[in-house]
């Protein structure tokens, strides 16, 4: 796309939400690569007037991991234009007053540092990959199926997801387990729940028409 129609395209836009992984880059065991274009195009809507966001369920990494990794793939970003599940999720906990006990992967747990989580009266689950054991969900389990009013949160509610080796079963899949197993319905914290999306609405200021967004959906290409 010239340069001119893609100014065209976008002059009645305020802002655009740019999701990431599928969409700026695929992963990959060293890190994953841009997509080609993808970083002239964030270049392009930096010049621009719009005010530019990126969402993603990534939930294996603080922010300011994964930022660095985009950035050493050439990408324009800062950790504050960035909307994870995990620190939104910190934020429920803390105005709720909700000490979690945690089933996420170990790269993300830094983003709860900040929260009480001594005698949990609530769980918090993410991509715990590999922690996915017998015995981890089990201990959410007895933790949630002991309260009164179990609370559980999940950071996304994805089935799979593909990396170099395969297919590999998401988040979802154990949030079910654990809604099954304790009668219980997930509060869902992350893409796509409409209140994600509105926490970055109101960091930009503006309402959802002016917005533009592109997700992995899309053609994975911004030439």
């Amino acid at each position: 796309m010239a340069a001119t129609s893609w100014e065209e395209s976008v002059k009645s836009l305020k802002g655009v939400i740019l999701d990431m992984c599928g969409v700026l880059y695929d992963a990959g065991e060293d890190g994953g690569s841009p997509i080609p274009g993808s970083v002239e195009a964030v270049k392009r809507l930096k010049a621009s007037d719009l005010q530019l966001r990126f969402c993603t369920n990534e939930t294996q990494a603080t922010r300011e991991v994964f930022v660095a990794k985009l950035q050493r793939m050439g990408f324009d970003i800062s950790v504050c234009e960035v909307f994870s599940p995990a620190p939104a999720a910190v934020a429920v906990l803390k105005e709720r007053g909700l000490r979690p006990h945690l089933l996420v992967y170990d790269g993300v747990v830094p983003e709860f540092d900040s929260v009480e989580k001594t005698n949990p009266n609530c769980v918090v689950i993410g991509d715990a990959a590999e922690k996915f054991s017998y015995q981890n969900l089990n201990d959410a389990f007895r933790v949630l199926i002991a309260l009164e009013k179990p609370v559980l949160f999940s950071l996304g509610r994805g089935k799979y997801y593909k990396e170099d080796d395969g297919l590999k079963l998401d988040v979802g899949v154990y949030m079910k387990a654990l809604e099954y197993a304790c009668d219980v319905e997930a509060e869902v914290i992350g893409k796509p729940d409409p209140m994600f999306f509105q926490k970055v609405l109101d960091d930009m200021g503006i309402q959802s028409h002016q917005v533009g967004f592109k997700n992995k959906s899309s053609a994975n290409t911004f030439i």
